[in-house]
């Protein structure tokens, strides 16, 4: 029997998945009765582009964005006609008053669970391409989001000539939000330095991705995971047998660590080692992590968030009873 070949399901198993997901998805709506103070994003580069800005004006303003540069690079970078133009198309991609209000009710729902989370002031800038792979920092101890825009201008960009087409899958405007929520995540979920077997990554994983879905309930999937909407359909079809393989293989409790490289971290695909490689999703492993996450929720819907970051992974594991199947 070939590995991986698509399953179709019955009328009634159908609908019963989909009861069961919409009452996980129903879990994470919440009232906003105390909402964040309403994001105002601030434009840096159109400032920096500005013929009417002088640069002593721009430093004062912003000291802390010139880092080492000179004031001669720092001139010439102003002056040059091909950053400017792609700083105006990537800002031109961008729907600001949208991205404020999403980033606004993301940041009201992180209060919601983290009522000491203070809304951090959020930068936009271009890095005229050099910052693409990263596009996102987070600095606590400031409060400061940066959101580099040319990380943002759309899979297939001409101005993304060269770079590897699984990274330009979340190179989309609408991966702004989800990939600040997964941003903000990273920072309230400790890796457990104690266990480094998958399990413990699985979960790890898992956890930042339920904390998405608490602070973005209303958002796709599929964004959430950096995939594009058919890599998502992937992996959902596959579930049963992504962890029929991670059983029958005995990597759930392995301490291999290559496993990462081949299930967790970016790439075009996930690395089974069969002939179903290419046509797999990447990062499978962080899928599944993100459904034992969510079974255990099922099983265990009261719950308190924070208290769910504080259970182990192997724990987290045995309650959920995760059992995927066909």
């Amino acid at each position: 029997m070939k590995f991986f070949r698509y399953v179709f399901f019955s009328g009634v198993f159908l609908w019963a998945a989909v009861s069961c997901n919409k009452k996980t998805e129903d879990h994470w709506k919440v009232e906003i009765t105390k909402p964040a103070q309403k994001v105002e994003a601030i434009d840096i580069s159109k400032e920096f582009y500005a013929n009417n800005t002088s640069l002593e004006s721009f430093k004062a303003k912003y000291p802390w964005f010139q880092g080492t540069v000179s004031d001669e690079d720092y001139a010439l970078r102003r002056a040059d006609a091909e950053e400017a133009k792609i700083y105006k198309d990537a800002v031109a991609k961008i729907d600001i008053p949208k991205l404020n209000a999403d980033l606004t009710d993301l940041f009201s729902h992180v209060k919601y669970y983290f009522p000491n989370f203070k809304e951090p002031k959020v930068f936009l800038y271009s890095s005229a391409l050099q910052g693409v792979m990263d596009p996102i920092f987070y600095h606590p101890q400031q409060n400061m989001i940066f959101i580099d825009i040319t990380g943002f201008m759309g899979e297939n960009n001409p101005n993304y000539k060269g770079l590897e087409q699984y990274f330009q899958v979340s190179m989309n405007p609408q991966n702004i939000v989800p990939k600040v929520s997964e941003v903000l995540a990273e920072n309230f979920v400790e890796p457990d330095m104690d266990h480094q077997k998958f399990i413990d990554e699985l979960i790890y994983n898992g956890k930042i991705s339920t904390l998405q879905d608490a602070f973005l309930p209303d958002f796709p999937d599929y964004l959430k995971m950096n995939y594009s909407q058919k890599q998502y359909e992937w992996a959902k079809e596959n579930e049963v047998n992504i962890w029929n393989f991670f059983v029958e293989n005995n990597l759930v409790f392995s301490d291999d660590i290559q496993l990462q490289e081949r299930f967790i971290k970016p790439g075009p695909f996930s690395k089974f080692y069969t002939e179903i490689d290419n046509e797999s999703s990447p990062q499978v492993g962080i899928f599944i992590g993100w459904q034992i996450c969510k079974k255990f929720f099922q099983e265990k819907p009261d719950t308190k968030l924070t208290d769910f970051l504080k259970i182990n992974a192997q724990e987290i594991f045995n309650q959920s009873n995760y059992k995927p199947k066909n």
